[in-house]
């Protein structure tokens, strides 16, 4: 069986679209209960700030900068 490590390798060399279709089947293939009222409100959240974002009055930040704070 490969390592983790080689199937990584084999993954970024596929093109933008089968990564993000593999990047999907792997999200939905994690187990994990969802909170909906946490999901409730992260989709409101998402709906209000949505328009700031694409009227440029709000900036994005890259995930891998987050992380540091989840995994801190």
């Amino acid at each position: 069986m490969a390592s983790v490590e080689q199937i990584m390798k084999e993954a970024l060399t596929l093109p933008s679209a089968a990564r993000a279709l593999l990047a999907e089947k792997l999200v939905e293939s994690l187990e994990f209960d969802v909170d909906e009222t946490l999901q409730a409100l992260w989709t409101d959240e998402a709906k209000r700030e949505h328009p700031s974002f694409l009227q440029r009055r709000r900036k994005s930040v890259k995930i891998s900068k987050t992380s540091i704070f989840i995994y801190q």
